[in-house]
């Protein structure tokens, strides 16, 4: 598998950079959740990272990489939307 030497902005993990497997596309993956162990041995806490574009260049307007920013939020929850599914009523 390739890996990708990817920089981390934001949160635990700022200023880093980790390598990160590609997948199947050539792209590291939308989301990067890194879970942390808690010291008292509870629960571990999950910090979440979304994929953005690192920049353009100025010429041709072409993607130059990929950073992983920090989501506080953690990762969102999508659902999948059917053409043949009714739209949620409005009252």
């Amino acid at each position: 598998m390739k890996s990708e030497n990817t920089p981390f902005r934001g949160g635990p993990l700022d200023g880093r950079v980790l390598p990160i497997l590609l997948g199947p596309t050539g792209h590291p993956p939308k989301w990067y959740e890194v879970p942390v162990p808690s010291p008292d041995g509870g629960p571990a806490t999950v910090y979440a990272y979304q994929r953005v574009p690192a920049g353009y260049t100025k010429r041709l307007g072409l993607q130059r990489g990929w950073v992983y920013e920090y989501a506080p939020g953690g990762r969102e929850h999508r659902t999948l939307k059917w053409p043949w599914s009714k739209p949620p009523r409005r009252d």
